[in-house]
């Protein structure tokens, strides 16, 4: 089956004149911000359990079931949103997710953990799904496809600095003065970014696909978008592999510090790989890129096999970080081609939700290895093996491809 086959031009453009088109830095910026909480929660969460007095394993429980509520709920906003708009459904899901966020530490997570529990699952099922919002905005706002493209690559490249910026902040405000300010911040950064998003022109009068194509919205998983979704589910073992190997990192060289920074060093490869792919069109169709993309994101974890030294190491994380942002910001356009106009933004959320599963299994799997090193860095390698050799079967020419196409909503 063919994922899609129109080429990429190759023109130009420049960040300048995308930041600087209309709406544009205020959707990013208020979809970044908006998004803090996705970093911050989680951790926010363990420290305050901890501090409650709690157990690491019940704070670790309820950041996986605050992650894993977000992730699993995405297919279902993203259909809401299709068929009500944006604000209907973002604006009540981010009063309720920051809700919760701050009830939490009323409720006391160790005297009453079955309420902290169903708050928890409360709060990560009402994230309001921002990501794939805002991907269903490019189109209208940018019209030109140079300059959605290099949209679209510093939006996913600057997903990065949400998984560093974030617990940095939560450390700080947790050391000045306690965890339930973190969670205090946390709501607060998730009101203000989804306001600002949603206030915008653009997101207040996008409209879902009309009431005919709602009726009858078309066929959603076909072949090909299946295989790109099952791929990026290898994609997410990488990197949730990643996160667990740099734990193990840390403990083998007794340097906790490396658990952060392993994962960092991903991360600003990932910002800077974003830079660099959206500073220019690169030749080639959108899958060719892609392949290319997911044959550099294999190549660069084959360095852990050697099980290197923590500064080998930390140059290494970088290498298939820097090709993340090639892989989902192509991943985004295959997935606009081979979906139905009236299902665009529950596609985008089925695409995120693919990542995230696979991050769950990767760091499931992972810990069931964290006895054998070598096994454990071979992890990575071995997701990013499963999301090539999907993506190979799924190439150009084995099946009559469906007409590519960028829609617009008005």
């Amino acid at each position: 089956m063919t994922l899609t086959d129109s080429p990429s031009s190759r023109a130009r453009t420049t960040y300048g004149a995308v930041l600087g088109s209309p709406h544009v830095a205020r959707l990013l910026g208020g979809t970044l911000v908006g998004r803090l909480p996705n970093g911050m929660a989680p951790v926010a969460i363990v420290l305050l359990v901890t501090t409650d007095g709690g157990t690491l394993a019940f704070g670790g429980l309820l950041s996986a079931l605050y992650g894993l509520a977000s992730a699993l709920s995405q297919p279902v906003k993203g259909r809401l949103m299709d068929r009500h708009g944006q604000t209907r459904v973002s604006g009540p899901a981010a009063i309720l997710n920051s809700a919760a966020l701050l009830a939490l530490p009323a409720t006391g997570t160790t005297s009453s953990p079955a309420v902290a529990v169903m708050i928890v699952v409360l709060g990560g099922l009402a994230a309001p799904p921002l990501e794939a919002g805002l991907r269903a905005l490019w189109p209208s706002v940018l019209p030109d496809p140079v300059r959605r493209n290099t949209a679209l690559a510093l939006d996913t490249g600057t997903q990065g600095l949400l998984y560093i910026t974030g617990p940095l902040l939560v450390a700080a405000l947790t050391t000045a003065h306690s965890p339930a300010l973190a969670l205090a911040a946390t709501a607060a950064l998730g009101l203000a970014g989804t306001a600002l998003v949603l206030t915008a022109s653009p997101s207040r009068t996008w409209q879902p696909a009309s009431t005919a194509e709602s009726r009858a919205p078309g066929r959603l998983f076909g072949t090909g978008l299946i295989m790109l979704f099952v791929a990026l589910v290898g994609v997410g073992v990488a990197i949730g592999g990643m996160n667990v190997w740099a734990v193990g990192m840390a403990e083998r060289h007794d340097t906790d510090l490396l658990a952060g920074v392993l994962p960092a060093a991903f991360s600003t490869g990932s910002f800077l790989g974003g830079l660099l792919y959206g500073h220019r069109t690169w030749p080639g169709t959108p899958t060719r890129q892609l392949l290319t993309g997911a044959a550099g994101f294999l190549l660069g974890w084959l360095p852990l096999l050697t099980v290197p030294t923590p500064a080998p190491a930390t140059a290494a994380a970088f290498v298939p970080g820097a090709f993340l942002t090639l892989i989902v910001a192509r991943a985004f356009t295959i997935t606009d081609t081979l979906t139905p106009p009236a299902r665009t933004t529950e596609a985008y959320a089925w695409l995120i939700l693919s990542i995230g599963v696979g991050q769950a299994a990767g760091a499931a799997l992972a810990g069931r290895l964290a006895d054998h090193p070598h096994t454990l860095a071979a992890l990575p390698a071995g997701g990013a093996a499963l999301a090539l050799a999907v993506l190979l079967l799924a190439r150009p020419g084995r099946s009559p491809a469906r007409p590519g196409r960028h829609r617009h909503h008005q």
